[in-house]
């Protein structure tokens, strides 16, 4: 693994998106932590909670973390409405120079965005991939039959499809319109990226085990979903 940059700063920007779905035995300890790292390595941060419908309290504990810092702010979706479409209007929202996204679950140490911070310059993307997933064997099997399916259809080269710790210049968004609701939203942005001649670069991360709230990605509807969003994006691109 790339060694960890501790104390380094870095000139830019960033928006950090934060997608939650149920997630309220999460969302304090994720925002707080996030809040915690990014005080120090950038000089002008913003963190965005997407509250996507959650039928729990994430929703009133969002607010309450944007009430004590004005650098966070959330978004609320009335309704559940998927995975692709709360990323999308995480990307809406930011208003940085770069954006970074994971998920609301802790399963990724934010402390090693520095990671893909210092490897910037590389890539218009830095993609986390998962050097050993803290999953079963069974989930990992289905991540990497996605990955190499989506990679297939679409005509793209990536690690970690659906690696929840990805780093992209704000920029590269002007450029195409995202249309996935669902599971489909991370191979699509990537398709698109390497279809319009940028580029992407991947460092490996750590990837914590699930300590709280329910896993909802190996729900069938949802799977069902994701396989219609990837032959329409074949159709489409």
């Amino acid at each position: 693994m790339i060694s960890k940059i501790a104390a380094s700063r870095f000139p830019i920007s960033l928006s950090v998106i934060l997608p939650c779905y149920n997630e309220e035995h999460n969302v304090w300890r994720v925002v707080s932590r996030a809040r915690e790292v990014l005080k120090d390595p950038v000089e002008e941060w913003e963190t965005i909670i997407i509250n996507d419908g959650s039928a729990d309290a994430t929703g009133a504990l969002a607010d309450a973390l944007a009430a004590e810092n004005r650098r966070i702010r959330v978004v609320h979706h009335p309704v559940n409405e998927g995975y692709g479409c709360a990323l999308r209007s995480g990307y809406s929202a930011a208003t940085k120079d770069y954006v970074f996204y994971t998920d609301g679950d802790g399963q990724y140490d934010i402390k090693e965005l520095t990671l893909l911070l210092s490897q910037r310059h590389k890539a218009h993307v830095i993609n986390g991939y998962r050097h050993k997933r803290r999953e079963s064997w069974l989930r990992c099997f289905n991540g990497a039959c996605w990955s190499w399916l989506c990679q297939r259809f679409l005509r793209f080269q990536c690690r970690d499809v659906v690696s929840a710790f990805k780093l992209y210049r704000r920029e590269i968004f002007d450029h195409f319109l995202l249309k996935s609701r669902g599971a489909a939203i991370d191979a699509e942005v990537l398709a698109r990226i390497t279809w319009a001649k940028f580029f992407i670069h991947e460092v490996p991360v750590t990837h914590l085990p699930h300590l709280a709230g329910v896993p909802t990605g190996a729900r069938p509807r949802i799977i069902l979903n994701a396989f219609r969003e990837l032959f329409a994006l074949r159709r489409d691109m």
